[in-house]
């Protein structure tokens, strides 16, 4: 069922069922972080390994502090600067967090949302939500509550409606549990706005890992549409996909050997951020097209569109 109820939300959440949950970033699925049974129901429900941990959500920072979370200073810059925002932080985690949400990690993920319904809904609460994307494990992030609904219908007791998600690309991964700040997953908010804030080069080796992840999303394979995607041009196609049903994605320029009517324009602006708010949609849409080839033009290396290109890249693996 979608609806607007925030306490019923609250009530469903509180007796250790799932709610779908609208943020700036995707929609995700929420239980009570506390809860070790209602969090293995996303595992379930999802279809997501266990060893992929889960990202926690609250509306402050105090709160996090008082479930016994430890917050490095630098992680409280970034925190003070982009939160709320499409940003986490990887801290060690204390011992009220259960083993299930950090895949036995001795750090936690955590995130304060940007999104009006989410925020009142973390008020009205005393613990913090596990929330993935709230999608089947691998598949294209949702960006509405519709998505939500196509995906998983009656499955969930309830999907809070917040509207279109704002950004449209899950958040930007920090880890503080080494000697340098290391990115775990890129995201929603640019790289250079975060190195600035910091005043240094973020270490970037550890942005894949498909055996022991810290964070989610560092696995080679995801974002998935059912349609093969494949990133690039048509003039750099082998010949016998030429000649297959395309459908293209591109940033804000037509190419002239589709025909306009199976393409996908993110942003005619040429805005980065426009561009990111609306892929995971479009990516939707040209699964509809039933073609051949989802054909994905890659974005210009900078700004969101390391995020964009990094997300088409697993979905190209997957």
């Amino acid at each position: 069922m979608i609806g607007t109820d925030i306490l019923y939300a609250a009530n469903l959440l509180t007796n250790g069922e799932l709610v779908a949950i609208p943020t700036e970033t995707v929609y995700g699925l929420a239980a009570n972080a506390f809860n070790g049974a209602a969090v293995a129901k996303i595992y379930e429900t999802k279809g997501r390994p266990q060893f992929n941990p889960l990202i926690i959500h609250s509306n402050s920072f105090e709160k996090f502090l008082s479930w016994g979370i430890q917050i490095p200073e630098e992680a409280l810059k970034l925190a003070e600067k982009f939160s709320p925002g499409p940003l986490t932080l990887v801290v060690p985690k204390g011992n009220k967090i259960p083993d299930i949400v950090t895949a036995g990690h001795p750090s936690v993920a955590l995130r304060i949302p940007n999104h009006k319904t989410c925020l009142e809904l973390l008020s009205a609460i005393d613990f913090p939500l596990a929330a993935p994307s709230a999608n089947v494990s691998g598949s294209i992030s949702p960006t509405s509550a519709q998505h939500v609904y196509e995906q998983f219908g009656e499955k969930i007791p309830y999907i809070l409606d917040g509207g279109t998600c704002s950004i449209g690309l899950e958040s930007t991964i920090i880890s503080f549990t080494g000697n340098t700040p290391a990115l775990l997953r890129l995201g929603g908010l640019a790289i250079e706005e975060i190195e600035n804030v910091l005043g240094k080069t973020l270490d970037k080796s550890k942005i894949l890992n498909n055996e022991n992840p810290e964070a989610p999303g560092m696995l080679s394979r995801h974002y998935a549409p059912k349609t093969r995607l494949v990133i690039g041009n048509f003039e750099d196609l082998p010949t016998n996909l030429k000649e297959r049903k395309i459908v293209s994605i591109r940033f804000k320029d037509y190419d002239k050997h589709i025909p306009h009517s199976e393409q996908i324009i993110l942003s005619k602006n040429a805005n980065l951020n426009e561009a990111a708010q609306v892929l995971f949609s479009a990516m939707r849409t040209a699964d509809k097209f039933q073609a051949d080839l989802i054909l994905a033009e890659k974005f210009p290396e900078t700004g969101l569109g390391l995020a964009i290109n990094d997300r088409l890249k697993r979905a190209e693996l997957s």
